[in-house]
C-alpha cells in the first residue's frame, strides 16, 4: 500500500497534460492539468523504492515500460507529447508593465514617428511607388519584371507562403494602403483585415476598397495593433510586411505575443522585414534614424529568431529577398530622381537630396550585404496539415 500511495502522491506534481492510471489493483485515477488522453496501465506492482520516485516521472514510468512493468493505451503522439511537455517559459520580464511603459513613453511618439515618414504626403509617394502604391520589397521573378509586376509577385508569393483557404481569416499588421488585403480577398476569398496608425494610409485603403467592390471582405483599421482585442478577433493566417522595423527592440515581445494571441492554434504567420547582419547587434544607423525614419530599429537575425519559441512560434522556413530589395531600391531611386522636379515646392532641394541619397544609400546597403531581408513562415505550434514540402508556393500552376 505504501508504493500505490507514495505512487500517488508523485503522479499529483505533474501538472502538464492529462492521463489516467490504471494501478496493480485495478483501481484508476486521473493526472495532469487537462482531460485525459491516454492511460498508464501498471500490470504488476513495481518493484521500485521510494527513493526512485525522486526521478522525474517520464523516467520512471519509461523505464517501467522497459522492465515489462507498465503499458500504454492510446496514441503514441499524445503519449510523447506529454511526456516531454515543457513548463511554460518565464519571461525576464512582465509583459503587462512593458505595455503600460510604451504607452507612457512611447505610444505618442510612434505614432508621430509613423507620421514623420509616412505621412509625407501622396505626391512623394506617387513619384516613386508603382500603381500599388507598395512601398516594401518587391519580387523580381523574371529579369525584365516591371517594379508593378515585381510588387505583385511578392505579394503573390507572402500569401502562398500563408497557404489560405477561402472564408479563413486574415490580418495584415502594417498594411499601407491596402493592396495586399485587396489581392487577398479578390484570389482567395478570404476575408482579410489591414491595420494601420498612418491616416493617409487608412483613408486611401478604405477608399480602394469601397472602389473594388469589397466592402464587407475586406477592412481596414485604423488603431494600434497592440490594442486589437484578442477576444473579439482571432485569424487563420496572420502577415506583416516591412512593419516589425518600427517596433523598437525593446518591444519586441510584445509584437510577438500579441501575434500569438491573435493566431489560432495551428495558423500561420508570414514575417517580412529587413534584418540586421551585424553579428554584435548594433543599434540602426543613426542617420537613418535622424532623418528618415525616427524610432525605427533594424532587428537582428539571431535575436528573431531566438524570440520565436518563446510565444509558441515554429519556424517552419526562411528565405532571403535581399538581392530584390536592392533592386526594388534602384526602381525606386531612378523613379523618384526622374520625377522630383515636378514635386511640389514643400519639397525643397535640400529635401530631393535627403531621399536621393536615402534610396540609393540603402540599395547599397542590400546589394553590398550590410543589410538582409527576409520572409519567415511560422506556425503556431505544431501544425502537421501543411504540405510535406514548400514547392507549391514557387509552382505557378
Amino acid at each position: 500500500m505504501f508504493k500505490k500511495e507514495a505512487l500517488n502522491m508523485a503522479l499529483q506534481l505533474w501538472k502538464k497534460g492529462g492521463f489516467t492510471v490504471r494501478f496493480w489493483d485495478g483501481t484508476e485515477k486521473n493526472y495532469g492539468s487537462t482531460p485525459p488522453k491516454f492511460k498508464v496501465i501498471f500490470k504488476q506492482e513495481p518493484t521500485f523504492s521510494p527513493s526512485d520516485l525522486k526521478e522525474d516521472l517520464d523516467v520512471l514510468i519509461g523505464s517501467a515500460y522497459v522492465d515489462g512493468i507498465v503499458d500504454f493505451e492510446g496514441n503514441l503522439d499524445d503519449i510523447v507529447a506529454t511526456a516531454f511537455q515543457k513548463d511554460p517559459v518565464k519571461l525576464p520580464y512582465h509583459l503587462g508593465a512593458l505595455r503600460q511603459k510604451m504607452i507612457e513613453e512611447e505610444e505618442k511618439r510612434e505614432k508621430s514617428n509613423i507620421h514623420a515618414h509616412y505621412d509625407l504626403g501622396n505626391d512623394l509617394f506617387d513619384s516613386f511607388l508603382d500603381a500599388t502604391k507598395t512601398y516594401s520589397c518587391a519580387y523580381f521573378k523574371h529579369e525584365d519584371d516591371s517594379l508593378y509586376e515585381a510588387q505583385m509577385n511578392k505579394i503573390d508569393l507572402s500569401l502562398r507562403k500563408l497557404f489560405l483557404k477561402p472564408g479563413e481569416t486574415l490580418l495584415d499588421i502594417g498594411c499601407g494602403w491596402g493592396e495586399l488585403i485587396i489581392y487577398a480577398a479578390k484570389k482567395y476569398g478570404v476575408h482579410a483585415y489591414g491595420i494601420t496608425l498612418s491616416e493617409d494610409q487608412y483613408k486611401t485603403a478604405k477608399e480602394r476598397i469601397h472602389k473594388e467592390g469589397l466592402d464587407g471582405k475586406a477592412e481596414v483599421i485604423l488603431e494600434n495593433y497592440l490594442d486589437l482585442d484578442s477576444d473579439a478577433y482571432q485569424f487563420d493566417k496572420i502577415v506583416s510586411i516591412g512593419m516589425f522595423e518600427h517596433v523598437g527592440k525593446k518591444y519586441l515581445p510584445l509584437y510577438f505575443n500579441k501575434v500569438s494571441n491573435l493566431l489560432k492554434p495551428g495558423g500561420l504567420f508570414m514575417l517580412h522585414s529587413i534584418l540586421n547582419m551585424d553579428p554584435q547587434e548594433k543599434q540602426t544607423n543613426n542617420w537613418m534614424t535622424k532623418y528618415i525614419f525616427p524610432g525605427g530599429y533594424v532587428p537582428g537575425i539571431r535575436e528573431t529568431v531566438s524570440t520565436f519559441p518563446l510565444f509558441g512560434l515554429r519556424l517552419i522556413a526562411f528565405e532571403s529577398l535581399r538581392r530584390h530589395y536592392a533592386k526594388t531600391l534602384h526602381c525606386w531611386a531612378e523613379a523618384f530622381n526622374a520625377h522630383k522636379d515636378s514635386l511640389p515646392p514643400v519639397y525643397d532641394e535640400k529635401f530631393k537630396r535627403l531621399w536621393d541619397i536615402y534610396l540609393r544609400g540603402c540599395e547599397s546597403g542590400f546589394r553590398t550585404g550590410v543589410l538582409d531581408v527576409g520572409q519567415f513562415i511560422l506556425s503556431k505550434g505544431v501544425n502537421n496539415d501543411l504540405p510535406m514540402t514548400l514547392e507549391s508556393i514557387y509552382n505557378d500552376k
